[in-house]
């Protein structure tokens, strides 16, 4: 049986061991947290962020990297985005040599700018052909129940992405692949952005017309800032563009269109945070998107507009008022 590490205890990396579990791997998690990792061990369940989902006896946990990682030819990387870099040089020393990183990340790195497999390879010195990417319509809870889903996993070597399509195929869980790895990671990004603006629609009470038309201009916006950085549009059609975007922002299980509701229901940003432990990676990431695509020269109101409210320079019923009337010539339909 092969063995993979997944570097984070969090939702998604446990419901992601879960599926590598079922698709015959050894799978030990990296927990930052004693009391998850032993829960996991021991429990067979993550009870801080899956609670009552028993998991499989090939997934195990530890606190210590060098555990998690021996004899790994596979490494998922499920951390924060925005603690990656400080994160990677804890593992990097245990990694083995020719192991494949896969990122389960979905943001913009502070400052940088910088794609999370982009900071990959630049902190490890790691060749792009073993830098992959999971994205897609993939809620964690769901994904943990079992419940049938799609995901693309995306790498710049096709062989590489083929072999870890299988390693992670079940009886749930459908693997399709790409080599558009740029596509990928800013779909994933950007949909927690367009989540957040559609949570704030929500809490401030407005319908489905609402909903549509964030989502509709979400994607057109996403769009236009990948295919400006050398994207593949249909990437943005697929499971990890217009896929990911629409679970995003229609689930009450994202943490990001969560966020965002309760931004509209009239909490502060410090009040949301102080209320979950899940991290909603759109409001830490919605500077970085914004900057990116005024690098890029992109209009790129609903980033602009969403880290207006979350820098605590607008309301959300002012956000909408300002969305709505701006000039409709300003941007591509």
């Amino acid at each position: 049986m092969s063995k993979v590490a997944v570097m984070g205890g969090g939702s998604w990396g446990t419901a992601f061991s879960m599926v590598l579990a079922d698709g015959g791997n050894d799978v030990c998690i990296w927990a930052r947290r004693e009391e998850v990792a032993a829960s996991i061990s021991e429990r067979r369940e993550n009870t801080d962020y899956l609670p009552g989902i028993e998991l499989p006896r090939t997934v195990t946990a530890t606190t210590d990297p060098e555990r998690a990682l021996a004899g790994a030819d596979v490494v998922v990387l499920a951390v924060p985005s925005q603690s990656l870099r400080t994160n990677l040089p804890m593992f990097l020393p245990y990694l083995e040599p020719d192991a494949v990183l896969v990122s389960l990340m979905k943001g913009i790195e502070l400052g940088s700018l910088e794609r999370m497999s982009e900071v990959v390879q630049e902190v490890g010195d790691i060749d792009p052909g073993r830098i992959a990417v999971v994205s897609g319509p993939n809620l964690a809870k769901e994904i943990a129940r079992r419940e049938p889903a799609a995901s693309v996993v995306a790498c710049a070597d096709e062989d590489v992405a083929t072999m870890l399509q299988k390693r992670c195929h079940s009886p749930a869980f459908r693997p399709y692949t790409s080599v558009d790895v740029l596509g990928c990671e800013l779909g994933g990004a950007y949909k927690n952005v367009v989540a957040l603006c559609v949570g704030m629609a929500v809490g401030l009470g407005f319908g489905d017309n609402t909903t549509a038309s964030l989502i509709t201009r979400g994607l057109a916006e996403t769009a236009r800032l990948a295919m400006r950085l050398g994207a593949n549009p249909l990437t943005l059609m697929g499971l990890a563009g217009l896929g990911d975007l629409v679970a995003t922002c229609s689930s009450p299980l994202s943490r990001n269109r969560t966020f965002g509701e309760k931004l509209g229901l009239g909490m502060t940003v410090e009040e949301v945070y102080a209320s979950t432990r899940q991290v909603a990676e759109g409001a830490k990431s919605c500077s970085s998107i914004r900057a990116l695509a005024e690098k890029a020269g992109i209009d790129a109101p609903i980033a602009e507009h969403v880290d207006e409210v979350v820098a605590g320079r607008m309301t959300t019923s002012e956000m909408m008022t300002a969305f709505i009337s701006r000039d409709p010539k300003a941007e591509l339909n």
